[in-house]
């Protein structure tokens, strides 16, 4: 047995701000001197000019491939392809976490560095050093590990506060998981995403995320309504995308993250972002460890007001929906995943039981504070 040790890793750089993509050039100059940027039409449309006018005084070419929906095996590859015909010698993934993650994988494969450059602050994807690789439909397949993390996170502030405002909220749900995690693997003396224990760092940034959601989040959604960046915006930035994805990396995963890999096999919910299935794992978590009334309150209260689904209802479920969530609490539980970092052990009966009880406990919370009865999602 391998000598136990802690372990905490991390970007080499991370910068974010207002307007943080029109010095982008600057930043990746460094790093590379000839850069294969990867993005989806629809963002290019939004920061192309910003980026040329960036690479253009780093005296850095524009060589922009196109990106589909997920990071499948195959986008991965054909991204490989991409970097060795243009012999790129950094990839910088532009947009949402799965055009990221595709450049990071594709990176590895080829044997060059890798830049993040989110679009919004919809998950902690950007800053880790693994990557989640999807089926075209969106199930989920696995984790790729790499031996280390971008060599840039950079994030323009300005960019999130004028993209949905949904996918901040799915950032926040995404982020609220990771102190709930940490936390549990914590008490399980479990390793983490980060090949070891926890560091009292590791531990102490997930719940910062927690604390700086907790403080800022509506304000930081009502900023991003109205299409400014405010302080509390500039925080809940930073704590769904450094914070987090630290926290999680060197903190660890537990249930929240496994219940969203289960969720990604039921078809009821394809459609949903990544933040908004974390939300239901999260709450399943905190049931299925018997966790204070009070908290459970809390979090129901509070998540309602984000904006992020509490009850199965709201990803298309019902308690009836019996095979369904055996399916995914059978996936949820296979050998290789993070509910096994639980401090006991689960088995596919915990996680449906858990599952089938928020539905009642949420609307309960809900009905006493006076917020909104959960609105069936309709996939279509």
């Amino acid at each position: 047995m391998a000598t136990p040790i802690q372990t905490v890793m991390s970007p080499a750089r991370y910068v974010q701000g207002k307007d943080a993509i029109t010095r982008v050039g600057e930043f990746v100059a460094p790093i590379g001197k000839r850069p294969l940027i990867v993005a989806d039409d629809v963002v290019w449309g939004i920061v192309q000019q910003a980026v040329e006018t960036s690479f253009a005084e780093a005296d850095l070419p524009v060589e922009r491939v196109g990106f589909g929906r997920f990071a499948t095996p195959t986008a991965i590859d054909d991204l490989v392809t991409a970097i060795r015909e243009r012999d790129a010698d950094v990839v910088v993934g532009v947009g949402g976490g799965s055009a990221i993650d595709a450049a990071k994988a594709a990176g590895h494969l080829a044997g060059i560095r890798w830049a993040s450059v989110p679009t919004a602050a919809s998950t902690d994807a950007p800053t880790s050093a693994l990557a989640v690789v999807y089926t075209d439909e969106g199930e989920f397949i696995e984790y790729r590990f790499f031996p280390h993390n971008p060599d840039l996170v950079l994030i323009d502030t300005r960019l999130v506060a004028n993209a949905p405002v949904q996918f901040l909220v799915a950032g926040i749900g995404d982020a609220l998981a990771t102190w709930v995690e940490a936390r549990a693997a914590a008490r399980a003396h479990a390793d983490t995403m980060a090949g070891g224990l926890q560091t009292a760092a590791g531990v102490a940034l997930a719940e910062l995320s927690w604390t700086l959601l907790h403080d800022n989040a509506l304000q930081a959604i009502e900023a991003v309504r109205a299409k400014v960046v405010t302080p509390a915006l500039e925080k809940v930035v930073e704590a769904n995308t450094l914070l987090s994805g630290l926290g999680f990396e060197s903190g660890g995963l537990a249930a929240a993250h496994a219940i969203h890999n289960g969720l990604t096999a039921a078809p009821q919910a394809h459609g949903l972002a990544h933040g908004q299935k974390v939300n239901v794992g999260t709450l399943a978590q905190l049931v299925m460890e018997g966790a204070p009334a009070e908290e459970i309150e809390d979090f129901v209260v509070f998540t309602t007001k984000v904006g992020l689904p509490n009850t199965l209802t709201e990803i298309g479920l019902t308690v009836d929906d019996t095979d369904v969530l055996r399916a995914v609490a059978d996936a949820a539980t296979v050998e290789s995943e993070t509910i096994h970092n639980m401090p006991f052990p689960v088995t596919p009966e915990i996680v449906v039981d858990a599952l089938v009880a928020l539905e009642g406990i949420s609307r309960g919370i809900r009905a006493e504070h006076g917020l909104p009865e959960p609105v069936r999602y309709e996939h279509h």
